[in-house]
């Protein structure tokens, strides 16, 4: 394929999990002008909707998100290509987002079908041993059909000493857990921190500073602010609207841009990737530009450029962000992408980012 520093990956929904990718697409990247080439499927494996790397080995981790929920280990070689190393249960069905412990011991799995997180250790070579904890929560929201259970969608650990976040769109939830790292199992560091009813919280970003972090409501359409305390809790500081376009907006990622001067949201439904400067109390929203498609479901930043994965219009739009103003303007010509959901850069020594 290329060297490791030019590859982005891309998870998709495959047949029977309502979409018509096979696996995961890798692609390479131009280095100077961010464009995409596609390489085909690097990996056969079921609905790989999220996806996640090990901070140290050459290892790439995907959700099966599919009822029998599991996640798969692929060995990365140095021209891209995936092996298949094992998979795992993960203890409950549609698994939808993952990640990896910082010091890459862990892997942290959100179940989003029966509301529950999984833990499983990381061997030496990367791989998933068996689940050391499934701890599930309990509770509804007031959507009748998107928050009659549980329903988690996002775990986010973080630095050494600091908690793990796991976001629950049906419980209108962030759940912050205590882990032991010796048993591998989660203890619940205070009680839940509630949203407004009906905000069906699905992704947070965290500032560089380890002060500050946004929360995009995928019900409500809003991005929250949250500040830790000194005695370690999170307090909510205000709310601001997702997107200003009119019709129907669905927020999808939200990710803090390179040096913590902007905060990006996707919106699904009117299709707009919004930007918002982060030098106030509250994000203050600077642009709003047409992500090229509607349904704009995960989108990632690296080096000068932002990929959009746009599920519904089968494609990946390449934009390149301007370091002044931090807004976003197309680069080159959208990848076709069957279902894409996911975009994972595979950055290495090679990639002047």
């Amino acid at each position: 394929m290329a060297g490791q520093g030019a590859i982005v990956y891309v998870g998709c929904y495959t047949v029977g999990a309502g979409g018509h990718g096979e696996g995961i697409v890798a692609a390479r990247r131009d280095l100077v002008s961010g464009a995409l080439t596609p390489l085909g499927t690097a990996a056969a494996t079921p609905a790989p909707s999220f996806l996640a790397r090990h901070p140290e080995l050459p290892v790439l981790y995907a959700v099966n998100e599919v009822t029998d929920g599991a996640v798969s280990a692929f060995r990365v070689a140095s021209d891209g290509g995936l092996t298949a190393l094992g998979s795992r249960p993960t203890g409950g069905a549609e698994p939808c987002h993952l990640a990896v412990a910082p010091n890459g011991r862990h892997l942290f799995v959100a179940n989003y079908g029966g509301g529950s997180v999984a833990v499983f250790p990381l061997d030496g070579q990367g791989m998933p041993e068996e689940r050391t904890d499934l701890v599930r929560h309990e509770g509804h929201g007031l959507d009748p059909e998107r928050q009659q259970t549980a329903h988690t969608h996002m775990v986010a650990p973080g630095r050494e000493g600091w908690p793990l976040f796991v976001v629950d769109l049906g419980t209108d939830s962030v759940y912050l857990y205590e882990f032991d790292a010796a048993t591998g199992r989660l203890a619940p560091r205070a009680c839940r921190v509630p949203t407004a009813a009906g905000t069906g919280p699905r992704h947070v970003a965290r500032h560089p500073d380890g002060r500050r972090c946004w929360l995009v409501g995928e019900l409500d359409g809003s991005v929250v602010t949250y500040e830790f305390t000194t005695e370690g809790a999170l307090r909510q500081r205000g709310r601001v609207s997702a997107s200003e376009r009119p019709g129907h907006v669905q927020p999808s990622e939200i990710a803090v841009g390179p040096g913590g001067r902007f905060l990006y949201v996707a919106n699904r439904g009117v299709g707009t990737i919004a930007v918002f400067a982060l030098d106030g109390e509250l994000p203050v929203r600077v642009a709003e530009v047409d992500s090229g498609g509607e349904w704009p479901r995960h989108f990632a930043l690296v080096g000068p450029n932002l990929y959009v994965a746009d599920e519904r219009a089968d494609l990946i739009a390449v934009f390149r962000v301007d370091p002044v103003t931090g807004v976003p303007v197309p680069a080159a010509e959208p990848v076709a992408v069957p279902s894409p959901t996911c975009v994972l850069p595979w950055t290495g020594h090679d990639d002047a980012s």
